[in-house]
């Protein structure tokens, strides 16, 4: 096991996936996110089943940033409660696991 992380929200606009994306980035929390485009979620809310396209967010981190990253999403986000959902990435490419690692930085 790592203690590298993927992240999963989703946004309701590609503005708001886009914005969500680059503050990660920018401020080092993730060492890349990927948008994918135009997804279709059904979802329970408020008592009704819901439908709606949404914008896939792969956050990839580390677990001293997960919190970071967590933060970000509820500031940055328009949904009442958005989805953040942490991931444990059990191994992977060391070479792509060290970029990681070097992309990401925590201040304490």
């Amino acid at each position: 096991m790592t203690d590298k992380r993927i992240v999963l929200t989703t946004a309701g606009s590609e503005e708001e996936a886009q914005k969500i994306a680059r503050h990660l980035v920018e401020r080092r929390a993730a060492a890349c996110v990927n948008i994918v485009p135009q997804i279709t979620s059904i979802y329970r809310w408020k008592n009704n089943v819901e439908e709606a396209r949404e914008w896939l967010l792969i956050v990839k981190t580390t677990a001293a940033a997960f919190e970071e990253v967590r933060d970000a999403i509820a500031e940055l986000h328009s949904y009442e409660v958005p989805e953040c959902v942490c991931l444990t990435i059990e191994d992977g490419s060391p070479s792509y696991l060290d970029w990681v690692a070097e992309s990401v930085s925590v201040e304490e």
